[in-house]
Formats: C-alpha cells, structure tokens, sequence
C-alpha cells in the first residue's frame, strides 16, 4: 500500500470515514495544531465558526464525496502551535502529505470488509482484516472495537485498524456498539468517529451503495443494574425511529437517488433477533423499525455483530424473530480462551452484479463458510 510516512505529530494516518454525501477525513494528534486539507486545490477547514481549531487531540474535516472521488487524492496539512496568543500567534512550519484515495467504481465487482467486537485486540483482528489486502475497497467497523468507553485511549484502536487496513486510501463505515457507551468517556465517543452533527445514526453513499447506519443503543433495559442509571437509550431509540421516517419522506435524496442500486443496512446489534432475557428488549420499536424498513427502504441486506457468532439468516431464519425484511448477516466471533483472544473470524463481502458473496474468514485468511445472497433490484 503506497501511502506517505507518518507525519510526527499524527497518532495515525487519516481515517476517510462515509457520512451522509461527505467523507470525514479524521486524524488523532499528539499537540495542539491546526489542520485543514486540499482536493482539487480547494482547502477545507477543522473549525468552529471560523476559528481554526487547536485544543483538540482528534480533528475533523468534510469533503464533498464528489471532489474526493473525482480528484483520487487528498493533502493534509498542519501548523504545531508554539504559542496561540490573543495577539500575533505562533507556529511552527506547516507540514504536509499526501494520500491516495481510491473511491467506489460503479460497475466493477465491490469489496467489503466487515469487522466489529474486536474488543481491544489489535494484532488478531487486524490479521483478519487484512483478507482483501490492496483489493479493499470499503471497510466497515461496526461497533465494539474498543471493549468499552474507559478510557480515551482505547478510541485509538479505532484509528490504528483503518491505518493498518486502509492506509487512509479507502473509505469507511462507522457503527457504535453497545460496549462503546461504557465508561467515564463514553459520552465523548462521538468527538472520535464519525457522526451526522452528532447523532451515531445516518446514511451513507458509496458508488453504487446506499447505505444506513442505525444504532440500538444498549443491550438490555435502561434501568439495568450496571448501567447505573447512566443511560437513556429508549428515547434515543425514539429519535431514531422518527430519522427513519425523516429518511423516507426525502426517499428521491436517499435510497431512491440516481445511481443507487445497493442497498444495505449497516446495525451493531441484529435487532430482528430477539434473545434471551434481559436482552428481550424494544420489541415493538424494533418492529416498527423492520416495517419502516421492509415497506419503503427495502435493504437488500442488513450487516450485523454483537453476537459473537457468524452466520447468514435468510428471512425466517434463526434471527427472524420479528419479521426478517431481507437476509441478516452476523459477521463477527472473538474466540477467546483465558480472556485472551485466540482466533477472530470476521466477513468479506464481495458485491458483483445482482449477488453479495459471504464467506466468513480468520487470521489466517482461511474461508470457513461461504454463503451467496441475491440482491432483489
């Protein structure tokens, strides 16, 4: 992968994140500094109405997917603050690089990596990632990535796996999971990955791929004894039911616009599966979620994790519990053996034509099931 060294006062390279119809070019730093980025020598800016943005270890930047895709290249550009006076301040020289960037190509075979619950772990996880090599062309972390919000650090996780597998010449697809809401920095979580103003739920567009993101929140009730009262995911949920709706009355600016012929649905937890007790939980609005789905979005897939098992559920399978609207896809089991991670089985996911091939894969880049599902128009 052709991608510059890493400049000295980035944690990683950037991470090229899909929102809506912008990528979010995002970087974690080391010090204060300024940052901006060129395409097509248009320069866009991390700042807050106007004033460039230092006191930050995560910087932010939207590019029009259009520019980014037309141009196949993006520069990032820093000033390291000395000293950010009221009056005449200070920085070092502006340092720069510049990175590839390989969009979506309608009409060719589409590449997809899906990866979520890697819980911490760097080394296996990033070995299975790796499956597509340089043929990559969309990376999808779909939720607890991290094991949980403790600490700001564990965030870096997320960036280390784009670099290791992106190089940030690709695009990626962003989900939180339930792990990612706990802890004393959870709440910050959305100052890290990608976001629509803030909300972990949104739509994305890549080539020929319509995509929605949505975010169930937690795993069990909001008054559940470990969560402290810390939680208010219902209501959350409710917000969210009411975006679904937002989303299908702008159907022409969506799932409906030119050029789409993919439709996915990108969801930590598999929320047509209902389990065991406490996890029972938000049948009817995820009910009503499946019927906003099926009656007017139609996805032809929905990409999940959270259970720690990989398998293909066609509509009345094993994760219909309230009415499956297309084939579910449970695409990520951490092995562990004496709460350490042995083996990481993850989902390549190949779009060609009317048809995603499945095939479930670990470190070792072996497939260890594989599955065809038809793409219905």
């Amino acid at each position: 992968m052709n991608i510059p060294a890493l400049l000295p006062e980035f944690c990683t390279s950037p991470a090229v994140f899909a929102v809506n119809n912008q990528y979010q070019i995002m970087v974690p730093v080391k010090s204060d500094l300024l940052f901006w980025v060129t395409v097509n020598e248009k320069e866009y800016y991390d700042h807050s109405n106007g004033i460039l943005r230092s006191s930050t270890r995560m910087h932010r930047v939207d590019v029009p997917m259009t520019e980014l895709d037309q141009a196949g290249a993006y520069t990032v550009h820093y000033l390291k603050i000395i000293e950010r006076k009221p009056y005449f301040p200070t920085t070092e020289a502006p340092v720069s690089a510049t990175y590839p960037f390989y969009a979506v190509v309608p009409g060719k075979p589409i590449r997809l990596y899906h990866m979520s619950d890697t819980h911490g772990d760097f080394k296996i996880t990033s070995a299975t990632g790796s499956y597509f090599a340089d043929q990559l062309d969309v990376l999808i972390l779909n939720g607890d990535i991290p094991d949980h919000g403790g600490d700001v650090q564990n965030f870096h996780l997320i960036y280390q796996l784009i670099e290791a597998l992106t190089g940030g010449t690709r695009p990626t697809v962003f989900s939180r999971g339930n792990h990612d809401m706990r802890g004393f920095f959870a709440e910050n979580l959305a100052e890290y990955p990608p976001t629509d103003h803030g909300h972990s739920y949104y739509t994305f567009r890549l080539g020929p791929i319509w995509g929605i993101v949505l975010d169930c929140g937690e795993d069990k009730p909001d008054d559940y004894a470990s969560y402290g009262g810390t939680i208010c995911c219902h209501a959350f949920r409710e917000e969210e039911t009411a975006y679904l709706q937002h989303i299908i009355k702008h159907a022409d600016e969506e799932y409906l616009a030119e050029g789409v012929t993919y439709r996915l649905v990108i969801s930590h937890n598999p929320f047509s599966f209902v389990d065991k007790e406490p996890f029972d939980i938000e049948t009817s609005l995820y009910t009503e979620w499946l019927q906003l789905l099926g009656e007017h979005i139609k996805p032809q897939a929905i990409i999940a994790g959270h259970l720690h098992q990989c398998t293909l559920s066609p509509i009345g399978g094993d994760m219909d519990s309230l009415g499956q609207v297309c084939p579910v896809v449970v695409g990520s089991n951490p092995i562990m053996e004496d709460d350490k991670m042995v083996e990481y089985i993850a989902t390549a996911l190949t779009i060609n034509h009317n048809q995603m091939d499945v095939a479930f894969t670990n470190q070792n880049h072996e497939i260890l099931q594989q599955h065809t599902i038809e793409l219905i128009p």
